[in-house]
């Protein structure tokens, strides 16, 4: 059964008008063909940018940085058409190093905070750090921190990592005035559908729950600081 023909019978269930079912299946059915139509143009981006990486003297650094958002619109695109169904595409756990990770995502994020006049400082954990889980999620989740730090804060950011015993703290600093109200409102906020500040917040939050961890605020001496916990990866996985 389709998520369209699904999704009607249980508006048709629940009382809902023939005419308001026939507005969210057409609407639903648009979500299907754009995701349908952009699968092309971004297979086809990536295929071009894989190609001009490989010719000789060509810088890497960039283009590896733009096939990395397009992978990561291709999967967004995905879960798009997966929520249709009221799901999301499948996590897919792998054990990563952390400070890789960090340094992929100062790197796709360094242009955003150049065009605002800011910098954005990585600082990778002390050793090797094993994290597993879905990497392209926990990487969204970090970019989602950084991107409200440029976007709400001031000054340098700052993405780094600490690790203790059993757990890694993935860190996000700036200099500015701080968060408006507790991370938990604001995940709240975001949930209920109240406005669009928070949203990105609630995304890592979400993340960050899946994978056995947690999002939290920690004090700072000035502006924010937006801590994601998560567990490291067994010996041996």
């Amino acid at each position: 059964m389709s998520a369209t023909l699904a999704l009607g019978g249980w508006l048709a269930a629940l009382g809902v008008g023939a005419a308001a079912r026939a507005v969210l299946a057409r609407r639903m059915e648009l979500v299907a063909r754009a995701c349908h139509e952009l699968r092309g143009p971004l297979t086809a981006a990536r295929l071009a940018v894989q190609a001009a990486a490989r010719r000789p003297g060509v810088p890497r650094g960039p283009l590896e940085a733009i096939d990395l958002e397009l992978r990561r619109a291709g999967r967004a695109l995905a879960d798009l058409g997966a929520a249709r169904a009221g799901r999301r595409t499948a996590d897919r756990p792998e054990t990563f190093e952390l400070g890789a990770l960090l340094a992929e995502v100062a790197r796709g994020r360094r242009p955003r905070a150049w065009a605002r006049g800011r910098r954005l400082v990585c600082e990778p954990p002390r050793g090797r750090a094993l994290v597993r889980g879905d990497r392209t999620r926990l990487a969204r989740a970090c970019e989602n921190l950084v991107d409200n730090a440029l976007q709400h804060g001031r000054g340098t950011v700052v993405l780094r990592a600490r690790t203790g015993s059993h757990t890694a703290r993935i860190e996000v600093l700036d200099d500015g005035p701080g968060l408006p109200a507790p991370v938990a409102a604001l995940v709240a906020r975001a949930r209920a559908g109240e406005g669009e500040h928070g949203r990105g917040l609630a995304i890592a939050a979400e993340t960050a729950a899946r994978h056995g961890g947690r999002l939290a605020a920690a004090p700072a001496e000035r502006g924010a600081r937006l801590v994601l916990e998560l567990p490291l990866a067994p010996r041996g996985a």
